[in-house]
């Protein structure tokens, strides 16, 4: 049996703090990770894959403390997210601690490791529950214990799941009425799905976390589901009149494929609010029926799936779209979806027949149906892919509104697409850092097969945007943010280092050269809220650099010409390998990244030469590749994406991988080295830039210089 653990709090600081945790039963608790609140451990459970995650109530604020296990784990950076709140740790060896002064769902990993193989930790803070329902002839009550078994309630019957309650089994609506379930239990469920093929799309009881058929007038709330075999988290067929609020659902298995979070197959009328959802694929779905993958089964016209409002959630997946709805081949009519006020950690990667994104609307191979009033606003996008792809040809989409859509870093890694019977997509402040999109270029964009033109609404409300100066600065340096000036706006500044700050000028001194996630850049993410007396808002943000070590240009000894070297080495290598023990077979010069290999499919290419830096100052480059690439510059290694990650579902090629990195460097010349493989996928590796004064953009090929290759002269230092 287990029992509630009730923390007083000896600090004078906390005196009035209590913190509540259930302890975790020994088949589940984490050797990966240790947790301290305000000084007293809380137990932290093994989930699903490599995801651990820990669960507390408190009155007040809390210090946390996390230590992992793992020797040097943190050596390369911490990242915190929703990047929203601002927060960076104090890391002392294997611990790290901050502060949380609020409520927060939080997932902790290291810089871009958030794939299916990431050790991740996600935490739950939550306030103090409501109390336990009061007895009664349909109140069940599951008490701290661990059950292997599966709850099947009755119409009219409220379960209450006590903290330290797990449930090694399903949760099972089937044609039940005006059902409650509270609490702060668990439900692990790991089924008998076959690990390498497709079944988590059957409708039957004890085939998911939550399942649910022709049920109606639903409540769960505080329950955390823990999903770790090939199905779909919470499917809900034909059921309606469900409300979730503050579940949290983290999924994760070895095919990571098939395990979405949330499903609707006819239905809806539905709230989620305050969820935390980590899936292996789509994190809400949408369609009128699935009953299997013959041609009859996708030919079967679904029911409508109606009116579903989504708010205050926190989702990531490591691969597909936040919200998907469509397939080929499929009918159904579908109105008045709405996601808003929500942080999206990690938008999915790669693709499955149409590219992955935010939205997804795949009604390709004939499939049709009216589908209106989908809507997204207010979103803080963090690790993501693509905004939206949108398409079908019969008979109409229409209706689609993205407003607020703040990508507080990361530019979108792929393309969108509007394509086939489409209209009346609107995009009202669509921003990446501090640039509203304007024209389809600036999303990037493509419209296609008779859809009409996306409509880019006006500038209206309040507008974050701000100025830095001096715009290069040394750790300590005093550091002065101004924010554009609008009557009636309050600004509120979040400068990456864990401190904030009022009003529309700030002046600001960053600590260290550590960054933001302490991966010794000096890079910090700099956020500015702006809001008006209505309450509207609109977010900035802005990498900046505190520069402590300076690379000097180099002296370049004979004539130069515009571009690069670039050489090309022949090998079927999976990821980047050494290429200095490598032998070159072609080699040439170009303007800009550009490499013959003369129609062989399996290569990697190296381009040298010279980038001229316009003004001295803190850099950060930004490197895309589908197959592997490594950018170095004055010998530093800057960025290196990840192992190659294949697209699924038979799309050919691998994801567009990402890394960024800074460096802070003088005007003029400096040594450049871009190494990129070329195995599975077509295309370069695409650069960005940034700057002071600068904001981010592909780096121009007129930047690129190289020394003429009958030339005897050699760049060196200073």
């Amino acid at each position: 049996m287990l029992f509630l653990v009730l923390v007083v709090l000896p600090a004078a600081a906390h005196a009035a703090v209590r913190v509540q945790a259930a302890p975790v039963p020994p088949e589940m608790r984490s050797q990966a990770f240790t947790l301290r609140v305000n000084g007293q451990p809380v137990e932290v459970a093994h989930a699903a894959a490599r995801y651990e995650y820990a669960s507390f109530d408190a009155n007040g604020p809390v210090t946390v403390e996390v230590t992992a296990a793992e020797p040097g784990f943190w050596d390369t950076g911490v990242d915190i997210q929703p990047w929203r709140l601002g927060l960076r740790p104090v890391r002392i060896g294997q611990t790290l601690r901050f502060t949380l002064n609020a409520p927060a769902k939080l997932a902790i990993s290291r810089p871009g490791d958030f794939l299916n193989q990431a050790r991740m930790l996600f935490l739950f803070f939550g306030a103090p529950p409501p109390p336990a329902p009061p007895p009664g002839p349909h109140v069940r009550m599951v008490p701290a214990g661990v059950y292997h078994e599966s709850l099947n309630p009755e119409s009219g019957e409220t379960l209450y799941l006590a903290p330290g309650a797990y449930v090694f089994g399903s949760l099972n609506l089937w044609k039940v009425k005006d059902v409650k379930v509270l609490g702060r239990g668990t439900i692990v469920y790991d089924g008998p799905q076959d690990p390498n093929n497709d079944e988590g799309w059957m409708q039957k009881p004890d085939w998911h976390c939550i399942g649910a058929m022709d049920a109606q007038r639903v409540e769960i709330d505080g329950l955390t589901c823990i999903v770790r075999a090939r199905t779909w988290s919470i499917q809900m067929k034909d059921s309606t009149d469900f409300v979730y609020d503050d579940i949290r659902v983290i999924g994760g298995n070895p095919g990571n494929a098939n395990q979405d979070g949330m499903d609707w197959l006819g239905g809806g009328s539905a709230v989620v609010r305050n969820a935390f959802l980590r899936t292996s694929d789509d994190v809400f779905a949408m369609q009128g029926n699935w009953d299997g993958y013959t041609e009859a089964d996708m030919l079967r016209p679904g029911h409508d799936v109606n009116n579903i409002l989504v708010e205050h959630c926190v989702v990531s997946t490591s691969i597909s779209n936040i919200v998907r709805a469509g397939w080929p081949q499929k009918t159904f009519n579908s109105r008045n979806f709405t996601l808003r006020d929500s942080d999206i950690l990690h938008g999915g990667i790669g693709a499955c027949g149409q590219t992955f994104g935010l939205l997804g609307f795949w009604g390709a191979k004939g499939a049709k149906g009216d589908v209106s009033g989908y809507t997204f606003e207010n979103l803080f996008l963090d690790n993501w892919y693509s905004l939206m792809q949108i398409e079908q040809k019969q008979p109409l989409l229409h209706g689609f509104t993205f407003h607020n859509i703040w990508a507080l870093d990361q530019p979108p890694l792929a393309g969108s697409t509007v394509a086939g019977q489409v209209q009346d997509v609107t995009l009202d402040n669509v921003k990446y850092g501090q640039t509203r999109a304007v024209e389809n270029a600036d999303i990037p964009l493509t419209v296609s097969d008779g859809a009409a033109p996306v409509r880019f609404a006006p500038a209206h409300g309040p507008v974050a945007a701000f100025t830095v100066s001096p715009p290069v600065f040394r750790p300590l340096q005093k550091v002065t943010f101004r924010a554009r000036k609008q009557p009636g706006v309050s600004y509120t500044w979040l400068f990456g280092d864990g401190t904030m700050a009022h009003g529309r000028k700030a002046q600001h001194r960053f600590p260290d050269a550590e960054g933001t996630e302490l991966d010794g850049s000096g890079r910090f993410r700099v956020l500015l809220e702006a809001q008006d007396d209505q309450g509207n808002q609109d977010w900035a943000a802005q990498g900046v650099v505190a520069v402590a070590t300076w690379h000097d240009a180099v002296n370049v000894t004979g004539p130069t010409v515009q571009g690069l070297v670039w050489s090309v080495y022949l090998g079927t290598w999976t990821e980047l390998p050494d290429l200095t023990k490598e032998r070159i077979v072609f080699s040439g010069e170009s303007h800009g990244l550009y490499a013959d290999a003369h129609g062989v499919p399996h290569y990697a290419a190296t381009w040298d030469g010279l980038i001229q830096i316009p003004a001295d100052g803190g850099y950060t480059f930004y490197v895309m590749a589908r197959d592997g690439a490594r950018l170095v510059i004055d010998g530093v290694e800057v960025a290196q994406t990840g192992p190659p990650f294949p697209e699924v579902c038979g799309s050919p090629g691998n994801a567009v991988r990402f890394a960024l990195g800074s460096l802070g460097l003088r005007a003029g010349a400096h040594t450049f080295h871009l190494e990129g493989l070329h195995s599975d996928s077509q295309g370069v590796p695409r650069l960005l830039w940034q700057g002071p004064g600068m904001s981010l953009a592909g780096i121009p090929a007129a930047a690129y210089r190289h020394v003429e290759l009958h030339a005897a002269s050699a760049a060196t230092k200073n």
